[in-house]
């Protein structure tokens, strides 16, 4: 029977002594106590391997992922895992939901009384945030073991202030070991607006940069037949995975100064339907739809329909990522089509001369992570930290970001290469669920996700100069990674649910051309009257904590 934590006392008092009575022969550096005093923990420098000489298993719990389930069932198969089992001597048995069910599975998982020792989730995802899941007693603070037992993640928390502020809650708790980016910038300028390359080179047109600019190519592409079938059946700007309306074309909002939710104005939360640049959005895109600019089916494409467009030279532009919106489509069409290319586009210059991005680039510390709950063993707890931040160590990152050496990669003076068994793997897996089975890093996972991957992967010009454009963008507009309180969640859910359904609704009607643009004074009018300045007010307040941090 395990130790159970019990309460959230664990957060002070608990956890100080535990600390204070933990010695072991595998923790080097660490004093044998003077006669009649207290035995003293000293913080370790390195992960001792093995972490213990009496093995034990972690129970861990964690949703899966399909580019992993394309060869394998659980990430105890993974072959950075299974190196990691050897190295520290500790057991993993993961527990994976069934894919797409893992919000509604942790929900009945965190409700039961016994729960495995590690959960890895997305925590802006439960209900109440990770403060709601330790005063409940489910999850446990964890600054004092990191301070004793993770160097590593101590060494990057003590030396970038970015992420000392981001990794904690408002009162400086630490409850996870994060899913890092410390090359924010690279790694999350990794998906933007994507052109037809080979279109704009056919017709003589240059990329655009601004939205008169686009409007030009989309129209181009809409009447000169850059397909070249001698049909008028081009999509100039299309998406997928429909959410039923027309929020998507908020990748254009940016162009006229706002966003399509809370955006910053200097040091002033605001919410940028409601301005003025957002009834611009709102005409230009009802007369891009109009002309038909747009794709009519945008609301509702789902995956295999958007493959279909762009397989078949139908799409023109779209918002996609390096890898899923642009090196999926040179592997696909690259013996069909070798013509076909695909530019990535920078995002449009505002009013201001800016390019602003529509979600934030600067982000190191992200909402996925692997805390350790309640139920662990209080006697295990050192050891479990130890593993947990083996991750972050030097051989650990590699391990995580690249598999195992000479088999999955090998160095190339300070970067490295992904070997045939991932960029062309002998039993027909894609490189990203082939990296899968080895490492952490084309998912997510408790790592710093090392940038070297990516440049790793990056097989094709246009996918890197697409991330080196993208990077241009600033994240002016955007929130910093806030966190609400219990309550202020409470108090935005309410306003926002209302005020997100009539705007989505509002919104598409205006463009769609069933509500005329003089139906923008009233929408902003009735998002005022259901409480937005609440709803703003309490942003604000955890942007001003945030920003005190």
């Amino acid at each position: 029977m395990k130790k159970r934590m019990g309460s959230i006392l664990l957060s002070s008092l608990l956890t100080i002594s535990l600390l204070a009575g933990c010695t072991g022969d595998n923790e080097p550096g660490t004093a044998e106590p003077a006669e009649g005093t207290e035995p003293a923990v000293q913080a370790l420098t390195e992960i001792p391997l093995p972490i213990t000489s009496e093995p034990f298993t972690i129970d861990y719990w964690r949703a899966n992922d399909a580019k992993l389930t394309a060869s394998l069932n659980n990430f105890g198969d993974m072959a950075a895992y299974k190196e990691k089992e050897k190295l520290t001597g500790i057991k993993v048995k993961f527990t994976h939901p069934p894919l797409g069910q893992q919000r509604d599975q942790f929900n009945l998982l965190i409700s039961t009384k016994e729960l495995p020792d590690v959960i890895y989730y997305n925590w802006a995802d439960a209900v109440g945030g990770p403060e709601k899941m330790i005063k409940d007693g489910r999850i446990i603070r964890l600054n004092e073991l990191i301070d004793s037992y993770a160097p590593n993640l101590k060494r990057i928390i003590e030396s970038d202030p970015d992420v000392k502020k981001q990794i904690a809650l408002d009162d400086g708790t630490i409850y996870m070991f994060p899913l890092l980016k410390l090359d924010a910038l690279k790694l999350n300028a990794t998906s933007g607006l994507i052109m037809r390359q080979d279109w704009l080179d056919k017709l003589n047109l240059k990329v655009p940069t601004n939205i008169d600019e686009w409007y030009t190519v989309l129209k181009a592409f809409k009447e000169q037949d850059p397909n070249g079938n001698g049909k008028p059946d081009e999509l100039p700007f299309t998406g997928n995975w429909g959410p039923g309306n027309l929020t998507k074309l908020h990748d254009f909002a940016a162009a006229f100064g706002v966003i399509g939710g809370f955006q910053m104005n200097g040091d002033k939360v605001e919410f940028g339907p409601i301005q003025p640049g957002y009834r611009d959005f709102l005409e230009t895109m009802a007369k891009w739809y109009k002309e038909g600019l747009i794709d009519p089916e945008i609301m509702t494409n789902d995956g295999k329909a958007f493959d279909y467009k762009v397989t078949s030279n139908l799409a023109g532009a779209y918002q996609g990522g390096v890898f899923s919106g642009m090196g999926k489509y040179f592997n696909l069409m690259r013996d069909t089509d070798p013509n076909f290319n695909v530019t990535g586009v920078p995002w449009p210059v505002s009013p201001d001369g800016t390019s602003y991005a529509t979600f934030n680039l600067d982000a190191k510390v992200l909402s996925y992570g692997e805390a350790i709950t309640a139920s662990a063993d209080e006697d295990k707890l050192k050891y479990i930290v130890q593993w947990m931040d083996y991750n972050y160590s030097e051989e650990g990152s590699d391990l995580f970001n690249f598999g195992i050496e000479n088999d999955s990669y090998v160095r190339d003076g300070e970067g490295v290469k992904f070997t045939d068994t991932i960029i062309d793997n002998p039993n027909g897996l894609t490189y990203d669920q082939a990296l899968a089975s080895y490492a952490l890093s084309i998912m997510d996972g408790p790592i710093n996700q090392d940038s070297r991957y990516l440049d790793a992967l990056l097989f094709d010009d246009g996918q890197r100069a697409a991330n080196a454009e993208w990077m241009k963008a600033s994240s002016a507009l955007t929130l910093p990674p806030i966190r609400l309180s219990t309550d202020e969640v409470t108090t935005s859910t309410s306003i926002m649910s209302q005020v997100n359904t009539y705007l989505n609704e509002t919104m598409t009607a205006i463009i769609s051309g069933q509500k005329p643009i003089t139906e923008f004074d009233k929408m902003a009018e009735t998002i005022k009257s259901m409480d937005i300045d609440r709803a703003i007010e309490v942003h604000q307040a955890a942007y001003d904590r945030y920003q005190s941090k």
